[in-house]
């Protein structure tokens, strides 16, 4: 944390690939994959690449409406076909 401080940087703005795969809770190879696919933005500071904690405010949003959609599609019950009919 002293360290981040020394380079200018806030310690609670900018979080490290790690620390943001754990934040997100998920693997690191997905903060990976959304680094590579450019869906957020890094700076890098000596060696380290970081990612702005307040991007995945907007982002876990998103990801959570994306979540309550397809449940509400999954558990949405299938309309009856108007087109079968009695074979009698």
């Amino acid at each position: 944390m002293m360290e981040e401080k020394k380079r200018g940087i806030g310690y609670s703005m900018y979080l490290t690939i790690e620390k943001t795969a754990e934040y997100l809770n998920v693997p690191v190879s997905e903060v990976y994959r959304l680094i590579r696919e450019k869906q957020v933005r890094t700076i890098q500071v000596d060696d380290e690449l970081l990612l702005n904690k307040e991007q995945f405010n907007l982002f876990m949003k998103e990801m959570e409406k994306q979540k309550e959609a397809l449940e509400e599609y999954l558990n949405t019950p299938i309309p009856e076909d108007i087109d079968i009919k009695d074979e009698d």
